[in-house]
Parts: structure tokens; C-alpha cells; sequence
């Protein structure tokens, strides 16, 4: 594991403000237990609290290098208390304190990640609200933290025991040092790279099309997104989780019928959810920019932290009436992009800017990330598909939180837990007010593809 933060994990600190919170998350629905007593918030921070030695970097805080020399760097926090990161709220609405919670940044003083219990919900059930920085976490690995928490059975094997040390503390000078060394190691691997290139034929005939696919990346990424959109308004600090759910078999079926993908499904249906909330604003139709992040994580690499991931570019097809062509129209684009080879080539023009000065490197990830660049962001995050349990408990739903950078006013993603694919459309409520008009949209399109299909 790394101690220094990439050039993509840093992006999401430098592209932070008092408005937009680079964390992600999701809200998580338990049921409480038939054979026995729902558990309390003290025995799930004990439970959370018996597992930290499966993700160290959850112990550690971010520590800037002086004068910007190298990228941040992982440090262990000496103060560091499970109690501080797991907290109780005696919200007893779970969509309030969903937005209670997402409307504040996580302290960068410390480990960059908080969990919230909501024991006291209607029914018995109970709420786990999770949240991890994006420097720390993508998508992927955001779902593989709260699987930590969670067993394929009812009743979890007892914790480990465990004596944690923090490591001593490096000085400034210490760190300016470690920031220039790894300068001179990035510049010595970029040496090593271009000289192993020349000395195989194989690498040397496969850099023209490699060239070509980031440069197809690099041109789709900098075409601008539309003007003047109700999405695209400077926002406030408030946030509002608005939950969609569908049967996974509703999106499986679709995805046969007309030979698409899953993700596919998502965008067509988030197409739709958009183009209603457009509508009762009475807002013109056009297709909107949506980025999308795709996993480039090798097989069986989920438990790794930071990010890896690529991103591709396609137009909703907000402005098309009809649910079948919408569809058509976003898997004719997501093909082209898996033809091109787009997400290798944005892949490509990532791992390029490990290599840039931090000041490159900061102006390039507030450019990316701006309204200018795209519209709104849509991700769908692979779940868990088996019965999962904490304490006794089944996992019954968990719905994803896509952050806002600035002047985005709506995101959307999408995880499946079990049988269900679970939505979570996530809005600065002051700058976008029509996140539940977006969810609604996204459900009844998949009905209405679920009809086309049959």
C-alpha cells in the first residue's frame, strides 16, 4: 500500500471547496434480526471497531508535503479513536439524516472517513450512513469498505485482537525530502518506461494507436458541455439523497431484449430522470454531458484503496420523448467508446499526468471537473449480490452518493445489493430542488422499458 497519494487521488483534494465535498458514500438499510435483539449503537462501534485492522489506511490522515514539492502523503494519525469516526444520530427520518450528514465535510485534520448509526428508525431497522474522501476511495472501493462491515452469515466470526502502534510522526524537512525523492523516482520510472518502449518492437508498433485512443480521449473530454443548464449553478454547502429501487432482473431483462449492458440501462433511465426534472422547469430539451466513470481495477483488486479509474464522456439523450430510442442512443455511444477504446485512452492521459508538476496537475483537475467540461456525473458501482448480514442483520438496501464537484448540481449513481438495484440521486437542494423528480423519472423508465422488452 502506498503512502503517497497518486496524481488522481490528489485531484479530489485539490478540487474541494466549502461547497463541494469530494466525499463518497451511501446510505444502508438493515432489517432487524427475527432470532434475537437488534443491536445497539454501542455493540455495531464495537463490531466496526474489531475489524479497523483490515483497513489500516482508515487509521491514517493526509499530510501535505511543504511548498507543494510532491504529491500528500498518508500518515499515520496518533490521535486516532473509532468513537470519533462512528457516530449515533437519533434521527428517526433516515433520508434526514442521510442529508445531515452529507451536508458537512469530513475534518481533514483526520482520517477522512465517517460512519453513522441510525438505531432507532421506524420498524426496528436500523441505518448505517458511510462516507470516505475520494482522495481515499473510488467507487468500488467505497462499496468494499462496507462490505468490511458485513458477513455472509448472521452471526460474525469473533474480532481479531490487536495492538495498534502508530508510526512516529515525519518532520517538514523530512517530508520536503520524501516529496523530492519521489520527484526524482517518478522522473527515473519515466525514464525506464520510455527506455523499455524503444527496446521492444511490440511496445514501439502499439504507440501510434495508443496515441490515438488518448487523443481521442482528450478531445471528447475537452468538448464543452451545454450552457446556461438548470444542472449548472454555483452551489451551497446543503445536500438531499433522493432513493430509487428497481428489481435487478427489471434491468437484466431490458439489457437482453436490446442487446445492452446494464450500464447502459442506467444511463437511459438517468437520461429520462433528467429530462422530467428539465421539463417541469420548463427548461428546452438538449442532450446533456454526462462523464462516467469506469473501473480499470484488475480482477480481484477491490480491496486496494484510491482510485482507479478512467472516465468516459457520452450526450444523454435528454431531449428524445421516446424510452426505446433513448436506450438505443446511449448504447450506440457507450459501443463507440468501448471501440475507440476511450476509457484506456483516458486511463492513458491520467497515468501521463503522475509525471506533471503539482501546479499542472492542479489546474488540469480543476479544469476537468468543471461545469464547463460536462454536465452531471452518472456511475453505476457494482455490489454485492449475495445475502449479506452485520450483527444479525440483512442488508436490505444501499444507496450510492456520487459527489458534487463545483457547479454540478446533481449526480447519479447506482449499486446493486442482492436482487435490487438501488439508486441514489444526490442534489445540493438550494442550487437543483428536483433530485425526487429525477429518482421517480429513473423508475418510471425502467417500467417502461421493462414493458417494451416483454
Amino acid at each position: 500500500m502506498s503512502d503517497r497519494l497518486t496524481a488522481l487521488d490528489s485531484s479530489f483534494l485539490d478540487i474541494e471547496s466549502p461547497t463541494a465535498h469530494m466525499h463518497v458514500g451511501w446510505g444502508a438499510l438493515f432489517a432487524p434480526p427475527d432470532d434475537r435483539p437488534a443491536p445497539t449503537f454501542e455493540e455495531i462501534r464495537h463490531h466496526i471497531a474489531g475489524r479497523m485492522h483490515r483497513a489500516p489506511r482508515y487509521r491514517q490522515r493526509v499530510e501535505h508535503v511543504p511548498f507543494g514539492i510532491g504529491n500528500p502523503v498518508w500518515v499515520d494519525d496518533a490521535g486516532f479513536s473509532v468513537a470519533r469516526h462512528v457516530r449515533r444520530t437519533a434521527e428517526r427520518d433516515f433520508g434526514a439524516a442521510v442529508d445531515e450528514a452529507m451536508s458537512t465535510p469530513l475534518d481533514p485534520s483526520r482520517p477522512l472517513w465517517e460512519l453513522r448509526v441510525a438505531d432507532d428508525l421506524p420498524g426496528g431497522c436500523i441505518g448505517i450512513i458511510g462516507r470516505a474522501h475520494h482522495c481515499m476511495v473510488d467507487g468500488l472501493a467505497a462499496v468494499e469498505l462496507m462490505s468490511l462491515l458485513l458477513d455472509p452469515t448472521p452471526d460474525p466470526p469473533a474480532p481479531a485482537l490487536e495492538g495498534w502502534h502508530p508510526s512516529p510522526r515525519a518532520g517538514p524537512l523530512a517530508l520536503a525530502a520524501g516529496g523530492v525523492l519521489g520527484r526524482l523516482g517518478t522522473g527515473l520510472e519515466l525514464w525506464r518506461s520510455n527506455l523499455e518502449t524503444l527496446s521492444s518492437p511490440r511496445r514501439m508498433m502499439a504507440l501510434p494507436a495508443r496515441a490515438l485512443r488518448a487523443g481521442r480521449a482528450l478531445l471528447r473530454s475537452a468538448s464543452p458541455a451545454r450552457g446556461a443548464c438548470a444542472l449548472n449553478r454555483p452551489l451551497s454547502p446543503h445536500r438531499h439523497l433522493a432513493f430509487a429501487r428497481r428489481p435487478l432482473e427489471d434491468l437484466r431483462r431490458i439489457k437482453g431484449r436490446f442487446d445492452a449492458t446494464v450500464n447502459d440501462v442506467v444511463l437511459a433511465a438517468a437520461a429520462s430522470g433528467v429530462r422530467g426534472a428539465l421539463d417541469g422547469r420548463s427548461e428546452p430539451a438538449a442532450p446533456l454531458k454526462a462523464m462516467v466513470p469506469v473501473s480499470v481495477r484488475a480482477e480481484g483488486s477491490t480491496k486496494d484503496l484510491g482510485n482507479r479509474i478512467s472516465f468516459v464522456f457520452l450526450d444523454l439523450p435528454c431531449d428524445e420523448p421516446d424510452a426505446v430510442r433513448r436506450l438505443e442512443s446511449v448504447k450506440a455511444q457507450m459501443d463507440r467508446s468501448k471501440r475507440t477504446g476511450e476509457p484506456q485512452g483516458g486511463d492513458d492521459l491520467l497515468r501521463a499526468l503522475e509525471y506533471a508538476p503539482r501546479t499542472v496537475q492542479r489546474a488540469v483537475s480543476r479544469a476537468v471537473s468543471s461545469s464547463w467540461t460536462f454536465n452531471l456525473t452518472v456511475s453505476n458501482i457494482p455490489g454485492p449480490r449475495m445475502a449479506l448480514y452485520m450483527l444479525g442483520c440483512e442488508l436490505e438496501a444501499a444507496h450510492p452518493v456520487v459527489p458534487l464537484s463545483e457547479g454540478h448540481g446533481v449526480s447519479i449513481g447506482m449499486t446493486t445489493v442482492g436482487d435490487d438495484a438501488c439508486f441514489g440521486v444526490y442534489g445540493d437542494p438550494d442550487c437543483m430542488p428536483d433530485a425526487d423528480i429525477v429518482a421517480r423519472g429513473i423508475e418510471d423508465s425502467i417500467d417502461e422499458l421493462a414493458v417494451a422488452s416483454r
